[in-house]
């Protein structure tokens, strides 16, 4: 009877709630209910104060259960964390409330410390070290951070996780296709990488040499201005050359008029002279 009480005592049941990643999108529904009893590592002391402690947590793991496969995730957290209150080292009820976070998120922030999936997260990550002895836990657990770093976009860290859990389960066909799919999105990540390197490398080419043309350009105008500014100093410099040249003539011209009058009229005064002294005076 005592063997009886304790392996319906030992029992627990804990629901998969992985993320079924297609080749396109994330499909956010969840896989079937694991609804068969899983026997685990959590030993019952004697005693019907710890029995009756024990029963209560297996109570709210199954309620827990029956709440979350009706999408009523918000009511099933609060049967998790009530079982945690009783026993917060129970590993089926930690995995199970991190499950009912991730199907919680809905549109919280996902980069807030408290946003459920960070939550779920840290939950998931503490079972992996913690719940060395239930592979089960500890192997769903790898897939479940997977599927969050997946949701990332992160990966290279979605690869590892998954072969994590296919190390610890190497029939968990969800984690190989899912491993496989990750592989491919982080090839076609690194050739978009690529292909964006290369295509800011062609732009930053194509800004260089329009930057060199339009330089070029500018040296071409200041050139221009600077030919410009020299042909009309020289035509400057010219017409004032001009400018000198004929006053010059002109007053060369004046000056030689004013001798020639000056000629002009000492001859006459030379001859009023002459004629003077030939006139007699009139009787």
């Amino acid at each position: 009877m005592n063997t009886i009480i304790y392996r319906n005592i030992a029992l627990a049941l804990f629901i998969g709630a992985f993320y079924t990643i297609s080749a396109q999108s994330l499909d956010l529904s969840t896989d079937e209910a694991d609804t068969d009893a899983t026997e685990t590592t959590e030993q019952v002391k004697v005693g019907s104060e710890k029995r009756s402690a024990q029963m209560n947590v297996r109570n709210l793991i199954k309620e827990g259960n029956k709440l979350y496969h009706d999408k009523r995730y918000s009511e099933a957290e609060v049967c998790y964390n009530k079982a945690l209150e009783i026993n917060p080292n129970s590993a089926v009820a930690q995995f199970n409330l991190a499950s009912t976070l991730m199907q919680n998120n809905g549109n919280s922030d996902p980069t807030a410390e408290s946003s459920p999936i960070n939550q779920a997260e840290r939950i998931l990550q503490s079972l992996v070290k913690t719940a060395g002895d239930e592979a089960s836990i500890v192997e769903k657990s790898f897939y479940n951070i997977g599927n969050i770093a997946f949701n990332r976009q992160q990966y290279a860290e979605s690869i590892e996780l998954y072969k994590n859990a296919l190390r610890k389960n190497p029939d968990n066909d969800k984690a190989r296709e899912n491993l496989r799919l990750a592989q491919l999105k982080m090839q076609n990540q690194d050739q978009n990488q690529n292909q964006d390197q290369q295509q800011d490398q062609d732009q930053q080419e194509q800004q260089d040499q329009q930057q060199q043309q339009q330089n070029q350009d500018q040296q071409q105008d200041k050139n221009q201005q600077n030919q410009n500014k020299n042909q009309e100093q020289q035509q400057n410099q010219q017409q004032q050359m001009s400018d000198a040249n004929a006053e010059r003539i002109l007053k060369a011209m004046e000056n030689a008029e004013a001798a020639t009058r000056r000629k002009v009229e000492a001859q006459k005064a030379k001859e009023q002279q002459s004629n003077s002294r030939y006139t007699t005076k009139p009787w």
